[in-house]
């Protein structure tokens, strides 16, 4: 099956979780669960604690499945921005801190899919290298770091050693200029 036949089948079958259709839900589940708990679990660390927050993930869909656009996102975009969000949500509410610096985890095996790989499209994932290229050095890396990786606005802040309030300002810069680009 093609990329374009899937997301037009996940699409299709959101929709239908938005009028209640446990069917759908069972194959919105069957079609994405592993890389949802791919995405979380690299930002958890606790295969029992990303257990729930997949669960918490798809009782999200089940409930809010009406919003999703296929307009402004693929299917999958949208169901790893939701799984990613509830990751860091678990990790704030435990009050987690990444100890070691953004340097040591090159060295740290992981099995996991890249986030990276989770662009659907070759010409999706190029465009979007290419305008995350297009930033600053520092804000392209903050990028990649905070939504490829996981590391939470905080967390990066404290590895790259600057205040808070600016790493949120470099992101958002960047995701202002990121909207830009992909837009044009």
């Amino acid at each position: 099956m093609d990329v374009e036949t899937s997301r037009a089948l996940l699409s299709r079958a959101i929709a239908r979780v938005a009028n209640r259709d446990d069917d759908a839900l069972k194959y919105v589940y069957r079609h994405t669960s592993a890389k949802l708990f791919g995405v979380v679990l690299r930002i958890l660390h606790d295969r029992e604690e990303a257990e729930d927050v997949l669960q918490d993930v798809y009782l999200t869909v089940w409930n809010k499945a009406g919003r999703f656009d296929p307009e402004k996102a693929s299917p999958i975009t949208w169901l790893v921005a939701m799984a990613r969000n509830r990751a860091i949500d678990r990790l704030r509410a435990r009050g987690s801190r990444v100890m070691a610096g953004v340097d040591e985890a090159e060295a740290v095996p992981d099995s996991a899919p890249l986030a990276s790989t989770l662009v659907e499209t070759d010409e999706e994932k190029a465009r979007l290298d290419g305008c995350i290229d297009g930033l600053e050095p520092k804000h392209a890396s903050a990028v990649r770091t905070a939504f490829f990786e996981g590391l939470t606005y905080d967390a990066l802040a404290q590895a790259v050693g600057v205040p808070l309030g600016t790493m949120k300002s470099w992101i958002r810069r960047a995701l202002i200029s990121l909207r830009a680009c992909l837009e044009a």
